[in-house]
């Protein structure tokens, strides 16, 4: 398998010449965030990923996790690795220095995501579901519950888990049956069983907080009913440390596609005395606050379509320069590296343009996250948030299925040694695939994005980020008659307007007939997530025509821009084409007829 190298001259550009780090480090409790101490950061943090988080992916995918005696156990090297990451601090980067963290910007932990993501996703799974834990608990836990756990969570010294599903209750959750009963002192018993719970048990720390969503006492039914619980592996005892075991244990592990080295347990919660649990917030809010980790997570997990396609992308160049095969369509009649057919560069290039426009958005949605935990102008924060709101369910499907098709990619170029387990990029393929899937699949996205984010307000959300896009091609106009400029006008303003059609079409639909606007809503996300990463694109134009870095570096990144705009952009009027016209076919197609 080739080396992972994390691109911190691509990440720092997008930082600070696209995104505007200056911009976030303004906001309260960020001004000790300097280019200095970020550039620091981000060279330490591609050192771990690149010498010993890297190193342990084809082995945890070969080994595997293992249970044994009811007990899973890590694969050989990640206990070393996770104790090398949390002695670097790495688990703490965006939280705050009172519970032990960085402080740092979401904007810049986020770039050390990517990192941690595409040296090893099944590794990196481990801190994004405490990560989603700590946010949880920040927000609703109570103070003793933040003083007992954040501590320990924010530094890695424990981690944590989200456990939602059930063999019954995949996405309607209204169905959950796990229980939740009062104890004398105050605490709960929990009894039930949770499925695909993500590192729900490992060996390579002393405690696992487990959040559960659980059916409250009063057993009201569907989703009104469920309270939101922390059940500890071990019960803390009075100074903070593991105590006794909790009646909760894996089962068992599935044996999985792909992400091998990421335990995925089936959780036994009660089978004896009861799970003791705590109730986290009110009772039967269960639902608003998991949405509070799940967010977070889906953020993160269209972060890691990001990073599985740079990982990719990385392999595929390294490869297509050293595979010599076949002789070039003019020049020498000696055999060439593969990389001078053109069909291949067309493929890196396409490769490399998808990842630009999607580290743009990820940190872009990083930085409006930012602006809506931090600014002290409420009404620009209340705006910050809607637009990550919007955002979160394009981010997590677009980036991912784009990740699939980057991976997928990757094997092409790499022909018949793709098929084959040793060069690492069939790896990459199985490991990438279930991003789509968890934490709420595609459609799940698709659907939100045209139910609660655009139908629900009138599109007034989606309206604004195409003022904000308008506001991009008059800079594009202004900035003179470079070609590169002009191509990305032209294909960003009908990208625009497509998009604009499309809302329009969803807005009235939805209300009055919700099966047929909802028929599309993939197509639609899709449309939304091309045009967003054109937006980006267009950004990083403007910066690079500005830059003083470089010129052959920024040159390489107007070349990419351009691509962009022919090859993707190009799709977006017909994406509204099918639109306007898929709900109609896909609702009047009778379900006998498949």
């Amino acid at each position: 398998m080739s080396a992972y190298a994390a691109p911190v001259r691509d990440m720092r550009f997008v930082m600070n010449s696209v995104i505007g780090l200056d911009r976030v480090a303004t906001l309260p409790g960020l001004e000790a965030v300097e280019p200095d101490l970020v550039d620091q950061i981000l060279e330490e943090g591609s050192k771990l990923a690149a010498n010993v988080l890297a190193p342990l992916n084809a082995v945890g995918d070969k080994q595997g996790a293992r249970i044994e005696n009811g007990v899973v156990r890590a694969a050989d090297g990640f206990a070393e690795g996770y104790r090398q990451f949390v002695e670097g601090g790495w688990n703490g980067a965006p939280f705050e220095e009172e519970w032990g963290g960085m402080n740092l910007p979401w904007l810049v932990s986020t770039a050390l995501q990517e990192m941690w993501q595409a040296s090893n996703l099944a590794f990196g799974l481990c801190p994004l579901l405490t990560q989603a834990a700590i946010d949880a608990l920040r927000e609703v836990g109570t103070d003793a519950q933040k003083a007992l756990y954040l501590p320990k969570l924010v530094t890695g010294e424990w981690t944590g888990t989200m456990n939602l599903t059930e063999p019954q209750a995949g996405t309607d959750l209204g169905s959950i049956r796990t229980k939740a009963e009062h104890s004398d002192d105050g605490s709960y018993r929990i009894r039930g069983q949770k499925i695909y719970i993500t590192w729900g048990d490992h060996d390579m720390t002393d405690n696992i907080v487990h959040l559960v969503l659980a059916r409250s006492p009063d057993d009201i039914p569907g989703v009104k009913g469920l309270s939101l619980y922390i059940v500890p592996k071990f019960i803390p005892d009075d100074d903070g440390r593991p105590g006794l075991r909790n009646d909760v244990k894996p089962l068992s592990l599935e044996h999985k596609l792909g992400i091998h080295a990421s335990p995925t347990c089936i959780m036994a919660y009660g089978e004896a005395e009861g799970a003791v649990g705590y109730l986290v917030g009110e009772e039967n809010r269960g639902i608003e606050y998991m949405f509070i980790m799940m967010n977070n997570a889906r953020l993160a997990v269209g972060l890691q379509g990001l990073a599985m396609a740079e990982r990719a992308y990385q392999q595929a160049v390294d490869y297509a320069r050293n595979r010599v095969q076949s002789r070039a369509l003019a020049g020498s009649p000696a055999a060439v590296a593969i990389i001078n057919h053109p069909d291949v560069r067309r493929m890196l290039m396409t490769m490399r343009a998808q990842i630009e426009a999607m580290r743009g958005l990820i940190y872009d949605v990083a930085a409006m996250t930012d602006i809506a935990d931090r600014h002290p102008d409420a009404s620009i924060a209340k705006a910050a948030q809607q637009r990550v709101d919007l955002l979160i369910p394009v981010v997590k499907a677009w980036c991912t299925d784009t990740g699939v098709e980057i991976c997928s990619t990757n094997v092409q170029i790499h022909g018949g040694m793709g098929f084959v387990e040793e060069t690492g990029a069939a790896q990459h393929y199985r490991d990438v695939r279930i991003t789509p899937i968890y934490e709420g699949t595609n459609g799940i996205q698709s659907l939100d994005l045209v139910g609660r984010k655009v139908a629900r307000d009138g599109g007034a959300a989606a309206r604004a980020f195409l003022a904000d896009v308008d506001a991009t091609l008059s800079a594009l106009k202004a900035a003179g008659d470079d070609t590169t400029m002009a191509a990305m006008h032209r294909r960003l303003s009908v990208a625009r307007d497509a998009l604009s059609d499309a809302t329009d079409w969803v807005v009235a639909t939805m209300p009055n007939d919700a099966a047929a606007g909802a028929a599309p809503s993939a197509l639609y996300l899709k449309l939304f997530g091309i045009t967003a990463g054109g937006w980006m694109m267009a950004r990083s134009a403007l910066a690079a025509k500005d830059g003083s870095e470089d010129r052959d570096y920024l040159k390489a990144k107007m070349t990419t821009v351009r691509h962009y705009a022919d090859h993707i952009l190009t799709q977006a009027p017909a994406l509204t084409d099918a639109i306007t016209a898929d709900g109609q076919t896909v609702m009047s197609f009778a379900i006998d007829q498949f």
